[in-house]
Order: structure tokens, then sequence, then C-alpha cells
């Protein structure tokens, strides 16, 4: 069982590689938006610092939802989506192993740029720190909310809006909690109750996405 997610994981990431556009995309969202603030809000240190935690979050939100659509998409237009619901194997585990392949060739890279983002905005070490930790928190979460999301409009007119609009909604505690945490720490009145939250989040996610994803997509192909 594990053998076939771990190959249904390589594939997905070879065909991430030869697409190297389409991975790409999200990466360069995440620069180009984090970048432009700057510029446009001046060189003020103090305000930098304080709209950097929301400014980094939002981002790394909007950048997670490009591709989503496609999650499942060119698997249902090739047959491959199929052949996964026939398998005997467990489609949660499948699901899991798509959405972690995913989050390595969306969410991996962003945490790689967080802290070099970080410092356009002037975050001491400990909120950067915090920020990097937020995210390597929630962009699993990203991923694994994405998923249901994607499974949700598998087939609709319109998908990539409609991924938006319904994951938005389950995006909004993530990112108050990562933003808060960063806040926080830069106040010094602690931020470890919003990263618990955060992996309380994870942990949740974990335990339901992949089941709820897998009733999105049997239900779609109904």
């Amino acid at each position: 069982m594990l053998k076939a997610a771990s190959q249904l994981m390589q594939r997905d990431l070879l065909l991430a590689l030869r697409r190297r556009s389409d991975a790409l995309m999200p990466l360069g969202f995440f620069l180009v938006t984090t970048t432009l603030f700057p510029l446009a809000i001046g060189p003020d240190s103090k305000l930098l610092r304080s709209v950097a935690p929301g400014i980094v979050w939002v981002a790394a939100l909007l950048a997670s939802l490009l591709g989503l659509q496609r999650l499942f998409a060119d698997d249902h237009a090739d047959g491959s989506l199929e052949q996964l619901l026939l398998s005997p194997l467990p489609l949660e585990i499948l699901v899991l192993a798509k959405v972690l392949a995913h989050w390595l060739t969306s969410g991996l890279p962003l945490l790689v740029l967080a802290p070099l983002v970080a410092l356009q905005y002037g975050l001491e070490a400990e909120a950067m720190g915090v920020l990097w930790f937020g995210l390597l928190l929630g962009t699993p979460v990203l991923s694994l909310l994405g998923s249901i999301g994607a499974g949700l409009a598998l087939g609709a007119r319109g998908g990539s809006v409609l991924v938006a609009l319904i994951l938005m909604p389950l995006y909004i505690p993530l990112l108050i909690l990562g933003s808060s945490a960063v806040v926080a720490a830069g106040d010094g009145t602690g931020s470890a109750p919003h990263l618990m939250l955060l992996g309380a989040l994870l942990a949740g996610s974990l335990a339901a996405a992949p089941w709820a994803t897998a009733a999105a997509l049997r239900i779609a192909h109904e």
C-alpha cells in the first residue's frame, strides 16, 4: 500500500518537473507579491514590520490556490482518476500521496523563500523564526484543505473560481493564526498558543481532509 502511494507521489513529482512553468507559477506569484508591497509602502521600517505577517500569509494563501484545480483535473481527463477509484487500495491514502506531492512542489519552495522575503520587511530573528515555523505548519493545511475544494469542483465549469470560493472561508482561521503568531512574537506576548492551534489544525486536516476529498471524488465520478 505504501509502495503504491510512493509511486503515485513520484509520478506526480515527475509530471511537475516536466511542467516547470506550472510548478514555478505559485513561487513566482509569491515572490512578486511580497516584493511589490515594500516598494509601494515605502521605507518606514515600523510599518513594514507591522504589515509583514499579513502580507506574507495572504501571498502564500493565494499562491497555494494557483494550480489547485489541476490537482485531480488532469487525472480525470486522462482516465487515471478512474483507475485510482477502482484500485483495491484505500483512496484516502492515494489522495494523501497526491496532496504530499502538491505540497512538495508548492508549499516547500515557499518555506525556502520565506526567510529571504522576511528580510525585506526588517523582521527580527525571533519573528522570522515564528513566521517560518508557522508556514511549516500552515502550508500543508493549505494543500490538504485545497484537495477538498479541488475534489468538489472537479468537472465543473469555472473550476478555479469555484475552488477559490469554497476554500476562502476555510483558510481564514489559518490566516488569522499564522499572522497573529508573528505579531505576538514581535510584541513579546508569546506565539506558542497560536502555533499550537496551527498544529491542531494540521492534525485535524490530516485526519479529515483525505476522507472528505475521497468522498468528493467518488461523488464527482458518479
